[in-house]
């Protein structure tokens, strides 16, 4: 059976999800190998993290939230992610075979 990870140490943003209807097992930390196949992993998640959980078959799912600088580092209410637009928003990641080396000397040209 498929599992909700919701993977968050914000309680504002463990709130908002609770009032949007989502309830999983929320953790603090993402072990990728937890993740299964068609497992949803939601929360906001370093890309390389978000596109290990989508090459195991499982669904990447963001919090998206764009806050003003003076607000990074906050901790906020679920009021205040609503304000500020919080929103899910489903991405499908893969890493890119892009040649860093070649990139590194284009750059320089």
């Amino acid at each position: 059976m498929a599992k909700l990870w919701i993977v968050s140490r914000h309680q504002g943003a463990i709130a908002w999800l609770d009032a949007q209807g989502w309830q999983g097992t929320q953790i603090d930390h993402l072990d990728i190998d937890c993740v299964s196949e068609g497992d949803v992993v939601m929360g906001t998640l370093p890309v390389n993290l978000a596109a290990e959980v989508c090459a195991k078959k499982a669904q990447y799912i963001h919090l998206s939230l764009r806050i003003p600088f003076e607000l990074r580092g906050v901790e906020l209410t679920s009021e205040q992610m609503m304000y500020y637009g919080a929103d899910l928003q489903a991405y499908d990641i893969s890493q890119s075979k892009i040649d860093i080396q070649a990139l590194k000397s284009h750059l320089a040209n």
